[in-house]
């Protein structure tokens, strides 16, 4: 059945595709970028053993395939109507696609750990290079993944012809790419050391020094360049037409920066999800040499960046804390909510530590999470909300230091996107401890929008994709700083600076304890 619009006018469609860390959901979007309807399915993070997390390949595809499927059987709408398909995923793992572009490796995720002594590797070796030229401070991201293969899983290595992003492997696997044609947008080459970002290009020297071979490193391209279109087998899987443009893809947290209308300088955004992102919006290129906490992200719009930094488990530390301490079956996030709105700001001097699978940005793959501070006195609503505040101060390092890079920037208002903007409470303690306003967007949804309005404007569907985006996600609500709690989360923005200065090197201190 055919779509018709106002006088028999047979409307247009996108689809958007965003494949997360804890799931794939697809969306169908008109041309004012409206969300017509989505459709979700979980993902499974597998591992045997600390430290090892990782993704089915087939999996994540299926994923994709299914929810697609979903999608059209949900809306009803004539698959002949959708112009083009934009796909994000996560940007700091990787993986590995043989010669046929069927997948060689599985996805090793980023919060897989086990690649912790190639990072001492790159950082002993090239650290100061890496950063210079990647735009960040060496990770456990894409280039010492790779070394891990190389070294740790030879014959998967030797097998791998093109290392990818999940979005890379799925977009080729749609149109029926082999690794020849496989493609790396320039959204996440932040994230692997052996890029020179600034240049759009892989450093060959770096790559020559680690001994990783050229060839492994697909081509570097813009995420609106269209890699093909749809194949009659993953048209017939996905209840599609074939022949549908599909558009090379972005990171996910550069999805959301663009589907969040992240166009002019001194924007910032958080990113609230499974990761805590903090994002703002540059015109130059300024690695942060000094602290190795911001990594310099390309925005899909040319001559923009996004320096960023995160947690790379925010989002997972908060449902930690509910599944966990909070009894069975646990308690919704609204009971707590309440609990910890009554508790006062501060949480009567309990610290926590985010960062339970090590710190990414500066890099201390060692750090555990942990709570400082705890007495008899203290309950669980003190412990979620020193769950909440650690976000926020983490957030207040962050942006002092894009204060600091980036002078004639204001940086005056946080607009926040992802689950975890449905917590007023988290807001609020944002806005209090960032001293500005904290403003949420209208839809959830803005990482489909971004890769959606990408396909979009790929194809001429959106001739203004900007003003078409800033309507879709206009703001809703606004939280505004409260003085009175002013001076209590200055001082605990010290504190917690000196807990993570006494928990850094932690792991390595035990080790030598031989504990």
């Amino acid at each position: 059945m055919l779509a018709h619009g106002e006088e028999g006018r047979v409307d247009r469609y996108l689809i958007g595709i965003d494949i997360g860390t804890q799931g794939t959901k697809a969306a169908l979007l008109d041309e004012q970028l409206q969300v017509i309807g989505t459709s979700f399915e979980a993902s499974r993070l597998l591992g045997e053993k600390a430290g090892e997390i990782w993704q089915g390949p087939d999996e994540i595809y299926g994923s994709c395939v299914r929810t697609v499927r979903n999608l059209m059987d949900k809306t009803g709408v004539s698959s002949s109507c959708v112009e083009a398909i934009g796909v994000d995923s996560q940007m700091a793992g990787i993986m590995g696609i043989d010669k046929e572009g069927e997948a060689s490796t599985c996805y090793d995720s980023w919060l897989d750990t086990r690649c912790s002594s190639y990072i001492k590797l790159l950082e002993s070796e090239a650290g100061d290079e890496i950063l210079t030229c990647s735009g960040g401070p060496v990770t456990g991201s894409h280039a010492a993944k790779m070394l891990w293969w190389k070294h740790q899983r030879p014959q998967q290595y030797e097998k791998t012809a093109a290392f990818v992003l999940p979005h890379g492997y799925v977009t080729g696997k749609m149109v029926g790419n082999k690794a020849d044609k496989a493609v790396f947008d320039h959204t996440c080459l932040h994230f692997n050391n052996f890029s020179d970002n600034e240049k759009k290009q892989w450093n060959e020297g770096l790559m020559t020094h680690f001994g990783i071979e050229i060839e492994k490193l697909p081509r570097i391209v813009s995420p609106f360049e269209i890699i093909g279109t749809t194949t009659e087998r993953f048209a017939k899987e996905a209840g599609l037409i074939s022949g549908i443009p599909v558009t090379a893809g972005l990171g996910d947290s550069a999805a959301s920066t663009f589907g969040s209308g992240m166009f002019e300088t001194g924007m910032l955004l958080d990113c609230a999800g499974t990761a805590s992102i903090l994002c703002s919006v540059v015109d130059a290129y300024v690695p942060d040499r000094k602290n190795k906490t911001l990594v310099m992200m390309r925005s899909p719009v040319e001559g923009l960046l996004l320096p960023l930094s995160y947690i790379a488990g925010g989002g997972l530390c908060i449902r930690w804390l509910r599944d966990q301490l909070t009894g069975e079956p646990a308690m919704s996030y609204e009971e707590l909510e309440e609990m910890a709105r009554r508790i006062p700001a501060g949480c009567n001097g309990l610290l926590f530590n985010p960062h339970f699978s090590g710190r990414v940005l500066p890099p201390e793959p060692g750090m555990k999470g942990a709570f400082l501070g705890l007495d008899f006195n203290h309950t669980k609503a003190d412990m979620y909300r020193a769950v909440l505040e650690s976000i926020a101060c983490e957030y207040a390092i962050y942006l002092e230091i894009l204060r600091d890079l980036f002078h004639k920037e204001n940086f005056e208002k946080l607009n926040v996107v992802g689950g975890g903007s449905k917590s007023r409470l988290l807001n609020q303690i944002k806005a209090d401890v960032l001293e500005i306003q904290v403003q949420t967007c209208e839809t959830g949804e803005t990482a489909l929008i971004g890769s959606a309005a990408v396909a979009g404007a790929a194809v001429g569907l959106l001739k203004d994709y900007k003003g078409k985006i800033k309507s879709a996600i206009a703001g809703k609500d606004c939280c505004i700083p409260e003085p009175r709690n002013r001076e209590i989360y200055r001082k605990k923005i010290i504190r917690h600076r000196q807990m993570l200065k006494m928990l850094s090197g932690w792991k390595e201190e035990m080790e030598i304890c031989g504990l």
